[in-house]
């Protein structure tokens, strides 16, 4: 499918989620490009993380923070917008994908909890690369009929101070990562700073994508770290062998912040009593609203009018 997708000129969108609004917000922003464009299925990667260090999104579903509880409240609340007859997004083909998956800290949720996910990020990052390849192998080996395994060559930059390290011969040793791996899909440093706190200020790296396109010989890579990257430079992603393309931080920072916008503009409302505008549905409302806004544009830029 994702080849194929990028051949069309799509990179899939893999949208990152740790509330049950910013869950919805996905499916309305693919809904909408399903209704826009008349396509059928609209598919979409709908992600979280399980433990993950730098954003345990599955620790922030509930109040009780129980990453297991967390995860299972999720795809029960997923299947019923998405998997219902009754459902209103059924133009949209949900892809679950389980993101940043560490080896050992998050082996319950790459082994008990698979049968939930099509796609996991199996995370060796912080092993030396050697290490990194035969962890991902062995994985590759056992589930790899199972799930579509995403692997990572070395550690990437995140705005909370971890720094990427860099691997030598950077596409003879992606050919040799792949190979040995028979991972189905790349994380390559492309210039991208994850869970960044600002816009534009990152030069994604089109040489680098596309030069390890032509080594791999297949577009499979994946770029993360897609919210410090202005509008523009993730358009045409695909061209560049970028078949998937990963994203929360932004989304759910400017959802936020205009929700919040929205809230000190009801406030002589909300002093007043005005029940709905207190009520914290209004919050939840225009933070939908925009996620799903801020989601729909990146749909367009990825190329999803090319699937019609």
């Amino acid at each position: 499918m994702f080849e194929k997708a990028a051949e069309r000129g799509t990179s899939i969108g893999i949208f990152c989620t740790a509330s049950y609004w910013n869950t919805e917000a996905i499916l309305i922003a693919a809904q909408r490009i399903a209704e826009k464009y008349q396509i059928e299925k609209v598919p979409v990667v709908v992600a979280t993380t399980f433990t993950y260090p730098h954003m345990p999104q599955c620790r922030r579903f509930l109040y009780c923070q129980d990453p297991k509880t967390g995860i299972l409240s999720h795809f029960a609340y997923l299947n019923v917008l998405a998997g219902s007859k009754y459902s209103p997004y059924k133009n949209v083909a949900v892809l679950p994908h389980l993101d940043h998956a560490n080896p050992v800290r998050d082996r319950w949720a790459l082994t008990c909890a698979l049968p939930y996910f099509s796609s996991v990020m199996f995370d060796a990052q912080l092993y030396p690369f050697e290490e990194n390849m035969a962890l991902t192998a062995e994985y590759v080996k056992n589930y790899g009929n199972d799930v579509l395994v995403e692997g990572i060559l070395e550690s990437l930059n995140v705005s909370d101070g971890a720094v990427a390290t860099h691997i030598d011969n950077y596409c003879e040793n992606a050919v040799k990562y792949v190979k040995t791996t028979g991972v189905d899909f790349a994380v390559a440093d492309l210039g991208t700073e994850q869970q960044s706190t600002s816009v534009g200020k990152a030069r994604y790296d089109k040489a680098r994508a596309r030069e390890l396109t032509a080594a791999l010989g297949r577009k499979m890579l994946v770029l993360h770290g897609t919210s410090c990257l202005a509008n523009e430079q993730t358009r045409g992603l695909a061209s560049d062998g970028v078949v998937r393309v990963n994203m929360w931080t932004r989304i759910a920072r400017e959802a936020g912040q205009h929700a919040a916008e929205q809230v000190v503009s009801r406030m002589d409302k909300i002093n007043a009593g005005d029940f709905n505008s207190t009520e914290s549905m209004a919050y939840m409302r225009d933070s939908v609203e925009k996620a799903a806004d801020i989601m729909e544009e990146m749909m367009e830029l990825f190329g999803y009018a090319n699937l019609a």
